[in-house]
């Protein structure tokens, strides 16, 4: 029995090894959240068996959550980068129409004007009234619409885009040449009831499922959801230091099963020894 409890040691002891490598090589990955491997042990008897006589069998991995506490914020001047101070996704939708949330703010415009991340998903915003800047629909799934910045003034060709504006709130402003300001829509944040549960899909986006619950939607910088801040990107949230002090307890854990295989490999051949 002492070679699988050591066993369950060993894999246990290589899932947090593989863990916390994937966190230091994210280290420079924007807006990268880190993962912890939860552990639990393993005991078994039988029901009329004194417990108190029994030894475990092992340990297993529970789980592989990821942590979502904030990163560093880094500015780099540039509109659109975003970053979130605060709870809340960004939403974007890919080309096959399926919808994704990220903490990555990077994002730029292709030639069609549409508002595009790492990925190539287009950011998803509710319609808002030009003038105001209030929200004209409601804020469900089926309200988004993809983020366009036109070049020109919608109400005359001629006038040219002068900048782009976005405020703590999330709401996507374009000064033309004239001096007017159209409101362009208002940045979709999300949450949900149970982050762990989202599903990752790599390049720090995440899809909802059953366990994380259906996402609720709503305007930055109120509520559940945090400011937003144009001309920033957020970092990753691994401490390197933090993660090569887990790192060297993960190789002695690592180690020390190993050395206990290796011992009640040799106790069973001096046992076979004695018997031959």
């Amino acid at each position: 029995m002492s070679f699988y409890i050591s066993l369950s040691g060993l894999k246990g002891a290589q899932a947090d090894l593989s863990t916390i490598s994937n966190n230091v090589a994210n280290v420079g990955s924007t807006a990268f959240k880190k993962s912890k491997t939860i552990f639990g042990d393993i005991f078994a008897a039988a029901p009329m068996q004194t417990t108190n006589q029994v030894a475990g069998q092992g340990t297993r991995v529970q789980a592989i959550q990821q942590q979502f506490t904030q990163g560093t914020i880094e500015t780099t001047d540039k509109v659109l980068d975003l970053a979130i101070t605060g709870e809340g996704f960004f939403s974007v939708k890919a080309e096959d129409g399926t919808l994704s949330y990220t903490r990555n703010g990077a994002f730029s415009v292709d030639a069609n004007r549409f508002v595009l991340d790492s990925t190539g998903s287009r950011m998803q915003v509710f319609p808002t009234d030009p003038d105001t800047g209030a929200v004209t629909s409601g804020m469900t799934t089926a309200d988004l619409t993809d983020l366009q910045i036109p070049l020109t003034s919608p109400t005359d060709a001629t006038i040219q885009l002068s900048s782009v504006g976005i405020n703590d709130s999330g709401l996507v402003s374009a000064v033309y040449a004239d001096g007017s300001t159209v409101a362009l829509g208002q940045i979709a944040m999300a949450t949900f009831p149970a982050l762990e549960g989202l599903r990752q899909q790599g390049d720090g986006h995440w899809e909802e499922t059953l366990a994380s619950g259906d996402a609720t939607f709503g305007v930055g910088n109120t509520g559940l959801f945090g400011a937003i801040r144009s001309g920033a990107l957020e970092r990753s949230n691994v401490d390197i230091t933090e993660e090569l002090v887990s790192l060297i307890s993960a190789q002695r854990n690592f180690q020390a099963n190993a050395k206990a295989l290796d011992t009640a490999t040799q106790v069973s051949q001096a046992i076979l020894n004695i018997r031959s």
